[in-house]
């Protein structure tokens, strides 16, 4: 039975405090459970300030580990979304700069029933609580009665199953007449993330990542039984991973790694132990029976074109089954339907990026084609009688949940609002998926010698396509910003010192940018969503139009050391990099072979940065530094890394150790010669967990993914906050 506790209405919305739900015009909206604790906190102090050591006391007192500050303002932020509030004319929640925060609408108390805790608190259904370790989920019942920090939460936790009700008000898109009507049971509530689930055969098991992404992960596995198990580390394994997969009989757990620069199939017992070997060369390993598997493989004499093949678990019978069309394409992951007939393949295109999933013949010759939703799909699955294909696939910057019937019928959306799934694993059953439900928010901080703060910044950091960069003086940094859901990204700068920020050409949908040496020009494409990017040439200080350089498809723009633009540009199935003069003339390639990535230029452009599919000395990619007015190439790390220089060219900062749950990572800052002349580098390129040691004068830094300033004690780099947990949707 649900908790007592009053009920207000305000403005159209209901807030019944004792079932932990939030309506709006009788539909229930989808609040997480902190948002959810504040807003009951504020309403019903109504009129009242708030203030905000209150509301850490009140909701954070037992999180000591948690940045409170940044809590509370994600949490109001996350209220004002669904109460449809601005902070700028407030009808709702009223900000007292300094102090707190006020609820100003006029509340009507329906029922003033007094919240009080129950002596046992009744477990909400398909959810557990972790154990005060973290560690591990432990009895709903006895940890609602012996922990101190459910106590102080009182009556609010009694109903965190509300927490994402789904909510038909947010819909914004409808495919059918009528879409499906889902509900969600929670099945983790770790305070950190659970994501990338993978379901046994026999729907007693979940296998997921615990960390903030699923795919290349460096954090470890954890399997628990469904609905209340334990949940349980299996791995020790720091290696990037994904792709999950249960053996037939659940007793393994199948995992994807990277080493160097190969993918190798990894197993481990569903018990926990040692990892093992299963397949070289091999990744999105699925089963199709007890003997025979799916999965990726490069083509011998390539370098990272992953194509799907089967073949037994011994690697014997291999068979071909589709290759991406593009060099640069990469089939990570294929879900085989229940016949084994078809597989929906989840790749990258020659971008680098997620591209739509496809759809693709196992058996005959039926030609490849598109499915789900025109978006970056990262997820797929089938319902156990075929008739279901399940995507999560992000439009418009959000990923949610799709549903196709096969082979060809338009998709529908099943999950919407401000929170995000990635990941489908449908439950055996065929009455439920298991998908990761939660929100990630991004803000730029800045590392000044000992001291660390947070930079100004109002929406999304977009770093996929082009990463935030300093100007050469390291007091203005330039970024891609995305303010809302399903709007574009913008440039912005801020200023260091004063924090003041602003949009550089406000309204101007840029994809990616370069900045010129002076500081006075940008580069930028525009064009997204498999529309062909135009490149354009501005002046920073808006003094004139922007002009239009060319409307050829241009990747990775960048100025070059004469001042001309260089850029990514696919030619048939491979990538070349090419460059043009400022008034577009003069085009032709910079160097003859192809290139993967085109990763920049060093400040003063001496040198190149790119990832070529290989060389004479090894047949894998190789991140080289060019020369731009040629010269030897130099090969900067033994596999794959995005390498950057300090914001006036005196130091190369190379990643060494990757970011985890558990620390930011490690980079080496190498210091350069003249000119920016670069050391003697180990032979074969600086190798993973490298130390300092491995070149002369470099040091650490305790950042993996950071924004160079002028010195290894000045740098940035982009915040980005994760709280997922897994769900349990069932449909009807």
């Amino acid at each position: 039975m649900p908790g007592s506790g009053p009920v207000f209405e305000f403005f159209g919305f209901r807030l019944d405090c004792g079932r932990f739900e939030l309506l709006r015009n009788g539909q229930p909206l989808r609040v997480e459970r902190k948002p959810m604790e504040l807003l009951i906190l504020l309403v019903s102090h109504n009129g009242q300030l708030v203030s905000r050591e209150e509301i850490v006391e009140r909701l954070w007192s037992s999180d000591i580990f948690v940045d409170t500050e940044h809590g509370i303002n994600t949490a109001i932020r996350k209220l004002r979304y669904c109460l449809r509030d601005t902070p700028e004319s407030p009808r709702f929640i009223q900000t007292i700069t300094g102090r707190g925060y006020r609820f100003i609408a006029p509340v009507a108390t329906v029922s003033d029933v007094a919240p009080v805790l129950p002596a046992e608190m009744p477990p909400a259904v398909g959810i557990e609580r972790p154990a005060s370790s973290g560690e591990s989920i432990s009895n709903p019942i006895v940890a609602a009665a012996s922990t101190t920090r459910q106590r102080a939460r009182g009556w609010y936790v009694g109903a965190v199953a509300c927490i994402v009700i789904a909510s038909t008000a947010m819909a914004v898109y409808r495919s059918r007449e009528h879409p499906p009507e889902v509900r969600y049971a929670q099945l983790t509530d770790f305070t950190d993330s659970a994501v990338a689930p993978a379901v046994s055969s026999d729907g007693r098991l979940v296998a997921f990542i615990r960390g903030s992404k699923g795919f290349l992960s460096t954090d470890q596995i954890y399997v628990k039984m469904l609905p209340n198990g334990e949940a349980r580390r299996v791995t020790d394994d720091d290696r990037p991973k994904y792709g999950l997969a249960f053996s037939p009989d659940a007793t393994e757990i199948a995992y994807t790694v990277l080493e160097g620069p190969r993918f190798s199939t990894y197993e481990v017992s569903a018990l926990g132990g040692e990892s093992h070997l299963l397949m070289q060369n091999a990744a999105g390993l699925m089963w199709l029976d007890n003997e025979r598997v799916l999965f990726s493989r490069v083509r011998p004499g390539e370098a990272i074109h992953l194509g799907v093949v089967s073949a037994t678990i011994t690697g014997s019978g291999l068979h071909e089954v589709y290759l991406p069309a593009h060099e640069r394409g990469m089939a990570h992951n294929s879900y085989p339907s229940p016949d084994h007939r078809w597989a929906l393949v989840v790749e990258m295109n020659g971008d680098g990026q997620w591209a739509q999933c496809r759809l693709i013949a196992l058996e005959g010759q039926s030609q490849p084609r598109l499915v789900g939703p025109a978006a970056a799909c990262t997820s797929a699955g089938w319902s156990p009688d075929g008739q279901w294909m399940y995507f999560a696939a992000a439009l418009n910057g959000r990923s949610h949940i799709w549903r196709q019937h096969f082979p060809d019928d338009k998709p529908e959306q099943i999950t919407f609002g401000p929170t995000e799934e990635n990941g489908v694993a449908v439950e055996p059953n065929g009455q439920a998926i298991i998908t990761s439900v939660g929100v990630h928010e991004s803000a730029i901080w800045m590392h000044d010698g000992n001291r660390e703060r947070p930079l100004s910044s109002e929406g999304e950091i977009v770093d996929s396509q082009s990463p935030p960069i300093f100007n050469r003086d390291a007091t203005a940094l330039y970024y891609l910003l995305r303010r809302g859901e399903g709007s574009h990204t913008e440039l912005w700068r801020t200023v260091v010192n004063s924090d003041l920020s602003e949009a550089v050409f406000p309204a101007v949908a840029v994809t990616a940018f370069d900045l010129s040496p002076d500081g006075k020009q940008v580069v930028y494409t525009t064009g997204a969503d498999g529309s062909a990017r135009q490149l354009w040439l501005a002046t920073v200080d808006r003094s004139s139009p922007a002009k239009k350089l060319a409307t050829f498809d241009a990747l990775s723009p960048h100025f070059g050391l004469s001042g001309q633009i260089l850029f990514l540009h696919a030619e048939g199935n491979v990538n070349y990099l090419e460059q043009v003069e400022q008034d577009g003339s003069h085009r032709s390639r910079v160097v003859p072979y192809p290139v993967l990535d085109f990763q920049g230029m060093s400040p003063n452009r001496r040198w190149i940065v790119a990832a070529i599919p290989r060389n004479s000395e090894v047949n894998a990619p190789a991140v080289l530094a060019i020369p731009s007015d040629g010269g030897k190439t130099v090969r900067i790390c033994a596999g794959y890394c995005v390498p950057k220089w300090s914001s006036d060219g005196r130091f190369l900062f190379v990643p060494v150790e990757a970011a985890s749950r558990n620390g930011p990572g490690r980079s080496l800052a190498i210091p350069l010669g003249p000119e920016e002349t670069l050391p003697e580098l180990p032979t074969g390129g600086i190798a993973s967990l490298a130390e300092a040691t491995v070149v002369r004068g470099a040091e650490n830094v305790g950042r993996a993914d950071l924004i160079p300033g002028k010195d290894p004690a000045h740098y940035a780099w982009v915040n980005t906050t994760v709280h997922r947990n897994l769900y349990q949707i069932s449909l009807p």
